[in-house]
């Protein structure tokens, strides 16, 4: 392991000691739609509450990094939205159902519109049903295979706000005008070979006010992640040039604009204070 990415995760780490040390991460169990009981961990923020909640939903590789903790940028978002105030919710669709990382998988038995629907609306109704939680203040929020998961299931009612980082888009391209139930966040690098900006910036358009499209010029697929240098990756099942290759890695610039866009967007759709 790199020193770069040793010191990410020791940033992530040091986030969640700082904010959440009074509460600290909790393992809990929430039933998705479809049955399947989810490994979920729960952040909560300081103060009383009832607060505002973002479900995020992690991309292909899954929630969690080797050694069984979050994953460097899962840890960091969810301290940063912590420390905003927010209760945090990040269910574990894959291992939950005995799979592994699904990057490299072809025949996909977990699918955004199918199992990762009902598991996003399994994670909102058991946060509806929590007394720190304020109801109509539930956010949902995912990257990649989990931006894909929102983008399946933002017409359905419940939720205060979506948020999409890099997601594929063909799909709901294809399925007509996407008409979503609350204002929709689609943040994209333009210089994406994994998941093309394109499908995305043509669902926008379609959509109208109700989708926000934000692209950030010459980013690659995860620019959000802390401290990761750009670099091209192999082996994934589905790309943009169709060879199983797609650079991935930070864009500072980008990642400063979500880190700041993120937050007030989702204080602006909740109501957070």
């Amino acid at each position: 392991m790199s020193l770069r990415r040793l010191a990410a995760l020791a940033i992530a780490a040091a986030l969640l000691a700082g904010p959440l040390r009074a509460e600290g991460p909790q393992r809990v169990t929430v039933p998705s739609r479809d049955g399947t009981a989810l490994d979920a961990v729960l952040l909560m923020p300081q103060g009383t509450g009832p607060h505002a909640a973002v479900i995020l939903l992690h991309g292909c590789g899954g929630r969690d990094a080797r050694d069984g903790r979050l994953d460097a940028r899962h840890a960091d978002w969810a301290a940063r939205l912590v420390a905003a105030g927010f209760v945090v919710l990040l269910p574990e669709s894959f291992a939950s159902r005995g799979q592994g990382p699904q990057c490299g998988v072809r025949d996909r038995r977990i699918l955004p519109w199918r199992e990762r629907r009902a598991d996003a609306l399994g994670a909102r109704d058991w946060l509806a049903g929590q007394p720190f939680v304020r109801a109509g203040a539930i956010a949902l929020m995912g990257w990649s295979h989990g931006g894909s998961t929102v983008l399946a299931t933002a017409d359905a009612p419940g939720f205060a706000a979506f948020i999409a980082f890099y997601p594929g888009c063909t799909r709901a391209l294809q399925g007509g005008r996407l008409v979503p139930a609350a204002p929709l966040l689609l943040l994209m690098g333009e210089a994406d070979d994994w998941t093309p900006p394109e499908p995305c910036r043509l669902l926008a358009e379609r959509a109208g006010s109700a989708v926000t499209y934000v692209g950030y010029p010459g980013a690659f697929h995860g620019f959000d992640a802390p401290d990761r240098p750009p670099r091209l990756r192999r082996g994934f099942a589905f790309t943009g040039r169709g060879d199983g290759t797609a650079h991935v890695g930070t864009d500072p610039a980008a990642r400063a604009d979500a880190l700041a866009r993120v937050p007030a967007w989702l204080t602006r759709h909740t109501g957070n204070r």
